[in-house]
Order: structure tokens, then sequence, then C-alpha cells
């Protein structure tokens, strides 16, 4: 905030930023391990109820499963009820894991309808990124995506945006400015989208990862995850 007063630059805030998330990460690290050794020590009482929430998403989905059983004392504290329809949310969204992508069509920048099948399940391996311009989440995620993309698109790796954008304006713009070099397609119909309705999104950031046969392998892999999952498959 104060940098931001004296007039510094969009790109002197953002180092600024990048150095402050930088130095945090210790601390940040710090405090999960202690939280989980919390949750793991009393299990006998309501304490995890309110521990919980706040280290959710530092679990694997499986993790999370396994320290939410009705088994513990404070599974079914009132506090672990939003956590329990999140689960129940994700449950679903997993499901699609291990079957074959499904096939939409909407426009790209030039406004030429383009199906999806056009570049998913043609013998590499895609990653379905849903996004929108005004998604300060998606935003921040970019530079992750963009950078593996780089790494990898010389081996087949390729990226097709769809975004959630409710006018083309903001999203052409952004997609330049940010230099996001791949197949970009949207029917700028906000939450209303097809993309929306045929893989029930209803949260942003949030991806599919399909191998070359066009079966989804993975969803979500964001940060060093979606890293760690194209180095195992390209062995790099």
């Amino acid at each position: 905030m104060n940098a931001q007063k004296e007039g510094k630059s969009e790109k002197e805030l953002l180092e600024l930023s990048a150095s402050i998330t930088e130095g945090l990460k210790p601390i940040q690290e710090e405090l999960t391990a202690y939280c989980k050794q919390v949750i793991k020590e009393n299990q006998d009482n309501v304490i995890p109820a309110f521990v919980i929430p706040n280290v959710m998403y530092d679990y694997s989905f499986e993790e999370l499963k396994e320290i939410t059983d009705s088994k513990y004392v404070y599974a079914n504290h009132p506090m672990m009820a939003p956590l329990k329809r999140y689960i129940v949310e994700e449950e679903k969204k997993q499901a699609i894991i291990g079957k074959q992508f499904i096939d939409l069509e909407e426009n790209d920048v030039d406004g030429k309808a383009h199906k999806l099948s056009e570049y998913v399940g043609k013998g590499n391996y895609v990653l379905i990124d849903f996004w929108a311009s005004w998604c300060g989440p998606c935003m921040a995620e970019m530079p992750n995506v963009k950078a593996n993309y780089e790494k990898y698109k010389a081996k087949g790796f390729n990226v097709v945006g769809l975004s959630f954008d409710r006018a083309k304006e903001p999203w052409v713009k952004a997609i330049k400015e940010k230099e996001l070099n791949w197949v970009h397609l949207s029917d700028l119909k906000f939450w209303q989208s097809i993309a929306a309705s045929t893989y029930s999104i209803n949260s942003i950031p949030a991806s599919l990862l399909v191998d070359p046969t066009g079966k989804v392998i993975a969803r979500d892999l964001r940060g060093d995850n979606l890293g760690n999952k194209l180095a195992e498959i390209y062995g790099e």
C-alpha cells in the first residue's frame, strides 16, 4: 500500500509482491506443518474442526477425505459442514478422471467457431484451462501455465483456454498483454458458458489434463503440481 502511494510502477509493485510472497513461504510452511500436527494429535476432541478449514488446500483430496472421516470426534462438528459440502462437490468433479473429454464448440478471438475436438485427443497431451480475464487467481496462475507451455510445447504439449469472459475486449487484451500464445475459445457468456455447463465448472481457475487419446487424467493442477505432472509425463 505504501509503495502504491509512492507511485511505484506496476513492474515494481509486482516485484515487491513477489519478494514478500517468497519471504512468507517458510513461515507459511512452518504454520501449515504445525496445524497438521495439531490435527493429528487431537483426533479425540473437536479442536481439528477449527484448524482443518485453514489448511484444507494443503492436503491431497484423498488425505482430506481421510481426516474428515466420521470415525473422528470432530467430524460432525458444525464447523466441518462447509468442508463436507466441498468434498461432495469435489467427488463429483473427480468423477470425470479416467473418462473421455466432452466435446463443445466456441469461437476464437476472430469469431470463428471451433470444436474442442480439433485440438484434444489428437495424439498430444492438452491442458484445458478454464479462466477469465476478470479472475485474479486465474491471472496469477497464468505465468505458471505459460512457463510450462513454453517448456513442453516442442514435445507436443498444448493448452486450450476456455474463457468465462463476458466481453471480447478484456479477453483479447489479456491474451495479448500476457502473451498467452495458445488456443483461446469463448462464447462470452460468463457463468452461462457452454464450457461451464458441460464440465460442471462453478469456480475458476480450473483445468483438465487430457492424454493423447482424449482421456482426462488429472484436474486442477496448479503451481508446482502442473510442472511436476508434466515432468513425470515428459521425463524431465
